[in-house]
């Protein structure tokens, strides 16, 4: 909020100045004051509000009373209603000689001018005036502070970029992206001579932020970009009386590494004493905003469409995905070839999310820097009205398999060491510690802990030969009170399984029936269990997921019972990395309550894959659905599954993202 200015006085004249409403002014008797002179009383229009400060005391002048100059003796006064005319209010000092006899006096002429720059800085969509807190930003239920959207989407084809890459407006469409803000000024029909109101922002936060004012000639409205980019500041038009000027703020980029979100606004009254000297500003009003940031949603959130790539060899698989989809009462978008361009691999190229503010939410995709041959996929076929898109490519970094949105996932909300995580965390597939392994960029890594409000975790999936957190970990949805399961891929669970059904006497049930693999070699369980070599690299592949567990219970607040192990088998390639020995079933999408799950062709025992009833009677009994489809010939072969080959946009959470306290 604006504070209080300082006014120097002059014995034997009158000036004129501006008085803000809602600010004070101070002027300095003892200094104004003539020679010979020892009191002086004041003389006011009812206007305007005086007291008379001396030695830590105010007093209010009444009729007739006259005062002491004393060193530090200072005035002030205020206006709480805007002038109609210029120079409507005065205030008059008169000084006196020791016997009483006046000597000289001082004056100034009043014009009351009401400025204030308002946003919804309370969240309830409507642009309140003067909100104390509008200068200022703060997390949580009782916080505040206004709101800015990223105007990442494209609301007219014409255009070849998001709106937030044009400083044109077409249409009333791409105004409701934006948040309002509004100058109110009320005063007399114009300014003195010498004054003028100017709008502007920092050039720190010139390509952060962007705004259009709405003109409304006599053909339609015109939306004229005045600040943002080149532009620093726009000298605006004074309409005189009560007035209100709308303005309509966009956000140009999310937080990241150099930018925490945060940008503001100013509007400066400028005075200046003659023509020739600069302009000087005698009052400011600031408001501040964040940019919403951009957010995942977890498996938990309800699907609304199911991408998938259309491919020469994955017709059957395709209508696999169809059937699921319809029972699940989503969507489905199948991408042909003219835009995948051979590219099969969906999960990896793009993740999901969106962005909110009190007056609007929309979905947004991220864009991974693996570029394949989906590179034009989210442009072409995703950007559009209420549709952004955002992207992060490093320009120096070399692009690994760790870079794929397969090493992206998010954790539903939960409350860790008492601190809450209402949209849940973001998982990233790392490297070791200790080792120079593999990383996603950090480009990416920075844009993703900027957002603050589902702070990262990064695990250690580098043992993989792909090297993808949603090989070892996902969740599924629960009616319980937890709400939520965690899967992780088990070796360990796998060979308790294969030894129990050697105990049984099952131990030549045959793996692999019907798979379309090229290993055609007949494999059973005794075989598996005999085959030490392949013991000894599960060992450590389960260490290695164990590792990882007991990072996910500490960070994501989970006790044993919140985690289901699925059967898995992995055996390493030459470089010692991981890949599955059979389909990985945890790569799994998860539509609501119903899962499509990676066929895992396991030792059938009784007619069924023992591998399918284990996964089901872990997974059924938390009322999910389990539908096995067979991916070996599109995916596996090409070390991918179901999960891989897909992606899911889901709806958005409830929750209010400024009610979270990073």
């Amino acid at each position: 909020m604006p504070g209080d200015r300082t006014l120097r006085l002059q014995h034997g004249n009158r000036i004129e100045a501006l008085c803000l409403l809602g600010t004070h002014i101070s002027a300095d008797v003892y200094g104004a004051a003539p020679a010979g002179a020892v009191s002086f009383g004041v003389k006011h229009t009812e206007g305007v509000s005086v007291e008379v400060a001396c030695r830590g005391q105010a007093e209010a002048p009444s009729s007739g009373t006259r005062w002491p100059l004393d060193k530090g003796t200072v005035l002030r006064f205020s206006m709480s209603r805007a002038s109609t005319e210029v120079n409507d209010n005065k205030v008059t000092v008169s000084f006196y000689a020791e016997g009483g006899q006046p000597i000289n006096q001082a004056g100034v002429f009043l014009t009351g001018i009401g400025i204030s720059l308002d946003v919804d800085a309370d969240r309830d969509g409507i642009v309140e005036k003067n909100n104390p807190n509008k200068a200022s930003w703060t997390w949580g239920p009782e916080g505040h502070g206004a709101i800015l959207l990223v105007s990442c989407d494209k609301e007219s084809p014409f255009t070849p970029a998001s709106d937030c890459d044009d400083e044109r407006v077409f249409s009333k469409e791409d105004l409701l992206d934006m948040s309002r803000m509004v100058l109110r000024t009320e005063g007399p029909q114009s300014l003195p001579r010498g004054y003028e109101i100017v709008l502007y922002i920092p050039f720190s936060d010139a390509d952060k932020v962007g705004v259009f004012y709405v003109q409304n000639p006599f053909f339609g409205q015109r939306y004229v970009h005045v600040l943002g980019r080149r532009k620093l500041y726009h000298t605006v038009q004074y309409t005189g009386g009560a007035a209100e000027l709308d303005f309509f703020v966009e956000g140009l980029r999310f937080p990241d590494d150099t930018f925490p979100g945060l940008v503001s606004i100013h509007v400066s009254l400028l005075e200046t004493l003659a023509e020739g000297i600069p302009h000087m500003p005698i009052f400011t009003d600031t408001v501040v905003f964040r940019v919403a940031p951009w957010i995942m949603t977890p498996n938990t959130l309800a699907p609304v469409n199911v991408f998938v790539c259309s491919m020469k060899d994955n017709y059957l698989f395709v209508k696999e995905i169809k059937n699921l989809v319809n029972k699940a009462g989503c969507e489905l978008k199948v991408c042909f070839g003219y835009i995948n361009r051979g590219d099969r691999w969906m999960q990896d190229e793009i993740e999901f999310g969106y962005t909110h503010a009190p007056h609007k939410s929309f979905p947004v995709v991220l864009d991974s820097p693996r570029d394949g041959g989906l590179e034009q996929f989210p442009i072409k076929e995703l950007l559009g009205p209420d549709f952004g898109y955002v992207t992060r490519e490093p320009l120096l970094e070399a692009i690994a398999s760790l870079d794929s949105f397969g090493n992206l996932e998010v954790s539903p909300p939960v409350t860790a060491a008492g601190k809450e995580y209402p949209l849940g965390r973001i998982l990233i597939g790392s490297s070791f510690p200790t080792s120079a392994g593999r990383r996603m960029t950090r480009m990416v890594r920075d844009f993703l802990y900027a957002q603050q409000v589902q702070a990262p975790v990064e695990l250690y999936s580098d043992w993989l030969s792909v090297g993808h957190v949603n090989e070892f970990v996902t969740f599924v949805p629960t009616s319980d009170t937890k709400r939520f399961r965690m899967l992780m891929a088990s070796p360990a669970a796998c060979y308790k399984l294969f030894r129990e059904k050697q105990k049984e006497g099952q131990g030549e049930a045959t793996m692999f029936k019907g798979y379309s693999g090229t290993d055609t070699k007949r494999v059973t369980i005794n075989k598996v269990l005999s085959n030490d070599i392949l013991v000894q690299q599960n060992q450590y592949v389960q260490c290695c997921i164990d590792w990882n567990r007991d990072i996910l219970k500490k960070e994501l607040g989970l006790m044993e019972e919140d985690i289901v192990d699925l059967p898995a088998l992995f055996k390493l390639d030459k470089q010692g990395k991981a890949v599955p020995y059979f389909p990985n079933m945890v790569t799994m999408i998860v539509l609501a309550k119903d899962l499509g799950i990676p066929k895992p062709f396991g030792p059938v025992v009784g007619g069924e894959c023992c591998l399918e009833r284990r996964t089901r009677s872990l997974l059924e009994p938390l009322g999910l659905r389990c539908r096995f489809l067979e991916d070996v010939a599109s995916y596996h072969g090409r070390l991918g599954e179901v999960r891989c080959g897909t992606n899911v946009q889901r709806r958005p959470f409830a929750f209010k993202w400024w009610h979270v306290t990073p």
